[in-house]
C-alpha cells in the first residue's frame, strides 16, 4: 500500500469513502465542491482502490489542521494512520508550520503520535467554519489535540 497526494482523478474514491463514514457519524461529511477545492490538502493510501485519507489544512501562519483522516475498516491496525499522519507533519514542516492540531473521536490514537490535547477554546476562530455546518453544533463532543511539529 503507498501513500501519495490525491489527485483529481482520486474525488469520487475519497467522498464516497469520506460520507461512508461520516453516515456512521464518526466524521463530518464532505461535498464534491469542497473535496475539489481543497485537493491539494489530501493524501491517500492506495491498494487496488483507495482505502484511506487524510488532509492537512492550512489555517495560519503557524498551524494546520489533520482533517477527515479514515482508515477503511479492513486495513485498520496496519499503520496507515500513522503514516497519513506522518505524511501531514512532514508537509507541515516543509511549509513551515510549526503546530498541527486535529478534532477527534480518538484522542488516544493521536496521544500515542504525540499529540498532546488541548481545550477547544484555545485554538483561534478561524477553525470554527467546518464546526458550523455539524449537526452537532454547538455541542460538539470532538475533542482537540495539537502537536508542535519542530519538536516532535
Amino acid at each position: 500500500m503507498r501513500i501519495r497526494k490525491a489527485v483529481i482523478s482520486d474525488i469520487g474514491q475519497i467522498h464516497k469513502l469520506i460520507n461512508e463514514y461520516a453516515s456512521r457519524e464518526v466524521m463530518l461529511p464532505r461535498s464534491l465542491n469542497e473535496l475539489y477545492e481543497n485537493v491539494r490538502d489530501y493524501y491517500v493510501c492506495e491498494a487496488e482502490q483507495i482505502v484511506a485519507v487524510c488532509a492537512l489544512h492550512v489555517l495560519w501562519d503557524n498551524l494546520a489542521e489533520i482533517k477527515s483522516l479514515v482508515v477503511r475498516d479492513s486495513v485498520q491496525r496496519q499503520g496507515i494512520g500513522r503514516r497519513l499522519i506522518g505524511a501531514c507533519k512532514e508537509e507541515a514542516l516543509a511549509l513551515g508550520i510549526g503546530q498541527v492540531f486535529a478534532l477527534t473521536y480518538v484522542k488516544g490514537f493521536f496521544n500515542r503520535l504525540g499529540f498532546r490535547g488541548i481545550d477547544k477554546a484555545e485554538l483561534p476562530h478561524k477553525i470554527w467554519g467546518d464546526c458550523i455546518r455539524c449537526s452537532k453544533f454547538p455541542g460538539c463532543d470532538e475533542q482537540a489535540v495539537i502537536i508542535d511539529v519542530k519538536n516532535a
